[in-house]
């Protein structure tokens, strides 16, 4: 994966094959659930692997640690880049948000309260349109 390469990590099969099923998972997924996919393809790949894979991917900026209900890690694969996200917790779908739509919330704290923000970290958590639909609860307006 060229983003691998990109971030100045070593392209070993076990870390492209972790890579690859956080990419293509379009949801955040935990350290076990991306165990119990890699291994049906890579059964020499062992917890550990993935979960210092998984790390290298968060500091590498290719993928995010969010938090489930009961304070349980999932992850999520991210383009470089400076987001947000909206997760849905119904599906599990995770949509990104970019930082035009939270800049100006930066700005009104530093304007309201003084406070210089140099960097935020926001996840929405929620129901996507979709599950909303389904549920016959849109999001308000």
């Amino acid at each position: 994966m060229a983003a691998l390469e990109r971030a100045g990590q070593r392209l070993t099969p076990q870390r492209l094959a972790i890579a690859e099923a956080l990419a293509r998972t379009g949801k955040e997924a935990t350290v076990q659930e991306l165990y119990d996919q890699v291994r049906r393809k890579h059964p020499y790949i062992g917890r550990a692997t993935i979960f210092r894979s998984v790390d290298m991917l968060v500091e590498a900026g290719l993928a995010q640690r969010l938090e489930r209900p009961g304070h349980v890690s999932a992850y999520i694969w991210c383009e470089p880049g400076h987001h947000h996200h909206l997760i849905c917790t119904s599906c599990r779908a995770v949509e990104d948000l970019g930082e035009t739509l939270v800049a100006p919330l930066a700005k009104s704290i530093a304007r309201e309260r003084g406070f210089r923000v140099d960097h935020a970290t926001l996840d929405f958590y929620g129901l996507c349109r979709a599950c909303a639909a389904k549920r016959g609860k849109p999001a308000a307006s």
